[in-house]
């Protein structure tokens, strides 16, 4: 049966943020070849004054947006309040006379705590998609937590990208036989091993030194600036290495003063953010990912990363451990710079079977991925319950 569907998320590339959400566009752009997809996606207020920043073209899809508006600064148990209001106010009669057959809400505050509320008085069911912070973060906000388990509790299922995530939506308040792990895909024709020269050769990077890799939002929590910390002692035994930062985000300054300070700026480049469609080159030039985040689902860097053949180091947070295999990479615990320390230095000095890390990453597939999501959906649209093997389990 071909469905109407809706998905409402602030996860995915609009013209003031081009590069939002890549996992998001990827697997929803492949739904659409599958059924009828609209995209209706929360842009934040101070975004869209700020102007577009780049052009964004998606295919199989409809697209369109709604400014998100808040108080800033304070009040964030309300977003969920602001979230719904602004919605209403410039996308009512969209909601009322579309006919979807159920609705996708990929994010669980405020996105989903907003629009679940929306759904049921609309009558259109729904299916939840949590991805990490919004419930390792949000969730631990007493009222925050209340507006997400009033979303989940009552969704036609929930959809987690790793079991850990599962598991927390549950201990939330999900029905734990409507609970789905669901991991993410890896596009194989963007994402598979090459040679490492070239490359180095194609971004313009030295040959030989060893080169450790750090993508993703440029923010505290994802461990970038642990990463930073830990980089000298890589350099007292290696002095030709060199940590690239692929991304942007608010501890950008604080990169650049932390290199300073601690004499290591010469080997240190921050790229800034870089199209989805390049990141491919970037992981085969790279000697070793390095993720040390402080919470996580399972972040589609590290999937991609080992598409290609690069082992990770990464810390033992939300779904990594899950994916990353002993022979892939080195999971450390969060915050523990000596064991960070330790962590680089070995994976840089080990010989690595980058064929096996990369046949590993073939088991993620989108196809499957799609399969399993579109089953869920077509189930919840013909209001049945979809049978789940528990959170668990994958």
């Amino acid at each position: 049966m071909r469905l109407k569907i809706l998905i409402l998320t602030n996860l995915f590339p609009t013209p003031w943020d081009p590069l939002r959400g890549a996992f998001n566009r990827q697997q929803f752009e492949r739904l659409g070849q599958r059924h009828d997809v609209d995209v209706l996606t929360a842009v934040d207020f101070r975004e869209r004054l700020r102007g577009v920043r780049g052009e964004v073209r998606v295919d199989n899809l409809r697209t369109d947006h709604f400014v998100f508006v808040y108080p800033p600064r304070f009040g964030r148990s309300l977003h969920a309040f602001t979230w719904a209001v602004s919605l209403l106010l410039q996308r009512w009669r969209k909601l009322r006379t579309s006919g979807y057959d159920v609705l996708l809400l990929s994010w669980a505050y405020p996105d989903a705590a907003a629009a679940g509320w929306l759904a049921r008085r609309l009558g259109i069911p729904y299916v939840v998609k949590v991805h990490g912070s919004d419930l390792n973060v949000a969730a631990n906000y007493r009222l925050r937590r209340a507006q997400i388990r009033s979303a989940l509790k009552p969704a036609g299922a929930v959809v987690a990208v790793s079991r850990a995530l599962a598991e927390k939506a549950v201990a939330i308040g999900a029905d734990a036989t409507r609970v789905h792990t669901i991991y993410n895909g890896v596009d194989s024709d963007l994402f598979a091993p090459g040679s490492q020269a070239e490359a180095r050769a194609r971004l313009g990077l030295a040959a030989g030194a060893p080169l450790l890799l750090y993508v993703g939002n440029l923010k505290s929590t994802k461990g970038c600036v642990d990463l930073l910390k830990a980089f000298p002692a890589v350099l007292a035994q290696r002095p030709d290495a060199r940590l690239i930062f692929v991304g942007s985000g608010t501890s950008h300054a604080e990169l650049l003063e932390r290199a300073t300070a601690s004499g290591c700026a010469e080997r240190v480049v921050l790229i800034g953010a870089v199209a989805h469609s390049t990141l491919g080159d970037w992981f085969r030039a790279a000697d070793l990912l390095c993720l040390p985040s402080h919470n996580e689902g399972v972040p589609n860097v590290v999937l991609e990363a080992m598409a290609c053949g690069a082992p990770v180091v990464a810390t033992r947070v939300g779904g990594i451990p899950e994916v990353v295999p002993d022979y892939a990479g080195i999971l450390v615990p969060m915050q523990d710079q000596a064991a960070l320390e330790t962590a680089l230095l070995e994976a840089t000095a080990k010989t690595w079977d980058h064929a096996r890390i990369a046949n590993h990453a073939c088991s993620f597939r989108w196809d499957d991925n799609i399969d399993r999501l579109e089953r869920i959906l077509q189930v919840v649209a013909a209001g049945e319950m979809p049978a789940a093997s528990g959170p668990a389990n994958a």
